[in-house]
């Protein structure tokens, strides 16, 4: 059996890229209450640029990362942004996991016809190319935010069932899965006391690894229109919104694209950190 995470060993690394994830938790959970502008609000000029202060109503007005296309405050859509983007790849990659996961589980501690039914299936899912079947769904059912979410799940969950199984297959041939069905143990406990254990550290890479293409391929949806609808804020469409602005000398569509960039960094290195101590641990 695999050995128990050591976290007081923790490197550098992966304690910048927990740091980094922590801020980007507290910007999607506090962001709105800490906005000084509401999420649709013009309150300036159009596209004014990074610490810039002008008059209003009220007095001056300052706008830390300028404005967007509308005159919008950046870092209020930035923080709005962190709500939607972040809490629905999460929903979705949660959702693909719990599917993938447990059908994965299923089929290799079944085997014979349940392991093939569900390969098979899988197989065909996996025939379509993702971004083409995501666009013909969306064109048809609309890109409200439940059918993304189910449609990003199900592409998904094929990865993520894939790589579950042969985790699961590996470990159905160790003698501790073959003591416990001699023992009569039921399937269900099996896949829920040896096999998911034992494979929680890949999975859990896998998961943040899955997190990562599921936010990039949602701001792809957004960026061409069809993902998180307007005027909902999105990382994705704001770098579309912006995309002129670059024509002029402005970098604003930039910030948001850091955004999804610097998360991605994030969590990578807490993968890295992962699947090194999973190959440390196994070498022992």
């Amino acid at each position: 059996m695999s050995r128990p995470m050591q976290f007081d060993r923790v490197p550098l690394s992966a304690r910048i890229g927990m740091a980094i994830i922590l801020a980007y938790v507290a910007a999607a959970l506090f962001g709105p209450f800490l906005a000084p502008y509401g999420q649709t609000e013009v309150a300036g000029d159009q596209w004014t640029p990074l610490f810039w202060s002008q008059p209003g109503s009220d007095g001056d007005v300052f706008f830390l990362l300028g404005t967007d296309h509308l005159g919008r405050d950046l870092l209020t859509r930035l923080l709005y942004g962190a709500r939607n983007s972040i809490g629905i790849a999460l929903v979705t990659t949660l959702l693909a996991f719990a599917a993938g996961v447990g059908i994965g589980l299923l089929a290799a501690t079944k085997q014979g016809v349940v392991d093939q039914i569900a390969s098979r299936s899988i197989d065909v899912l996996m025939a379509f190319p993702s971004l083409i079947f995501a666009l013909m769904i969306l064109a048809v059912l609309g890109s409200s935010i439940p059918v993304l979410i189910v449609v990003i799940a199900l592409l998904n969950m094929a990865s993520v069932f894939r790589i579950t199984r042969a985790l699961a297959m590996d470990l159905e041939a160790q003698d501790f899965v073959d003591v416990a069905k001699l023992r009569g143990e039921s399937a269900l406990w099996i896949m829920r006391r040896e096999l998911l254990p034992n494979a929680m550290v890949p999975l859990a890479a896998e998961f943040g690894l899955r997190f990562c293409f599921v936010l990039l391929f949602i701001a792809s949806l957004s960026f061409i229109g069809l993902g998180i609808q307007p005027p909902m804020a999105d990382w994705g469409s704001m770098v579309r919104e912006n995309a002129s602005a670059i024509s002029f000398g402005v970098f604003t569509p930039l910030i948001p694209a850091a955004a999804i960039a610097g998360l991605t960094i994030g969590v990578n290195l807490v993968i890295d950190w992962l699947t090194n101590s999973r190959s440390v641990g196994n070498e022992a």
